[in-house]
């Protein structure tokens, strides 16, 4: 990048964010296939839990919708990826007034906005199943943007690490069982091992699932468990968001 690009980025931090987001979202629109097949993870997980045991239908449906926004999140890892080595158009839009943090933001936001009506009906389900306050409800929109967020900033940053996209589904996969269906997400707390715990409390997703947990009644946190699965979610999503906005001007500024 040039001294001139450089100093503009500086400027005008976010410049284009809203037009690349709405580019995005057109992109995203077409992919019917990846539309229909968003949500089947989830739904045979709560089929699942329907039928073990119907009485942690309510956990499991917070829980659906944590890690959704979770695995939108996570599919900006395959789509810069994917713009960046196969059709090489990350250099393209980032030769013209486009900042690198709007980049990554508008595209994170684009996909945001195409894959979210299956969660919000999943929501509506989940009020209805679980009855909660509108304060439960708010945290509840609260912690799931968090975990959106956290999973969008390191999906990015870890795009751009590959060279080949056939060496980013292994990983992406990785990613997304470590984090997603591994820890107690879809599940009590509770039932999580004594040890592993503070692993857990530690992963945004699972923290965030066991804060909810605990707003709903379903699991008891200690003050220490509570008070390590918010500082563990407010700092590490702030700290990778951040990381990923200088990363992005960093990388723009190498190329």
């Amino acid at each position: 990048m040039k001294n001139s690009d450089a100093a503009a980025v500086t400027v005008a931090p976010f410049r284009g964010l809203t037009a690349f987001l709405w580019t995005e979202a057109l992109v995203q629109a077409h992919e019917n296939l990846a539309m229909a097949t968003s949500m089947i993870v989830q739904g045979v997980l709560l089929v699942f839990v329907w039928i073990l045991a119907p009485g942690l239908i309510g956990v499991a449906l917070v829980g659906a919708i944590l890690f959704s926004m979770f695995a939108m999140g996570q599919r900006v890892l395959n789509e810069a990826a994917y713009i960046r080595i196969d059709h090489k158009a990350n250099d393209l839009y980032l030769a013209g007034p486009l900042a690198p943090e709007a980049y990554f933001l508008g595209m994170s936001l684009g996909i945001l906005l195409v894959y979210i009506a299956p969660v919000i009906v999943l929501g509506i389900l989940t009020a209805i199943v679980v009855h909660f306050s509108v304060l439960t409800a708010l945290l509840l929109v609260g912690l799931a943007a968090t975990v959106w967020l956290f999973a969008a900033s390191i999906g990015y940053v870890f795009s751009t690490f590959f060279r080949d996209n056939r060496a980013i589904w292994a990983y992406a996969s990785l990613f997304f069982n470590v984090f997603g269906v591994l820890p107690p997400v879809f599940y009590p707390f509770s039932s999580f091992p004594v040890d592993l715990r503070p692993v857990a409390l530690m992963m945004p997703p699972s923290a965030a699932a066991a804060v909810l947990q605990h707003a709903l009644g379903a699991t008891a946190l200690t003050s220490g468990e509570l008070g390590l699965a918010v500082a563990s979610l407010a700092i590490e999503t702030v700290g990778i968001f951040l990381f990923a906005i200088v990363w992005a001007r960093r990388t723009v500024q190498g190329a």
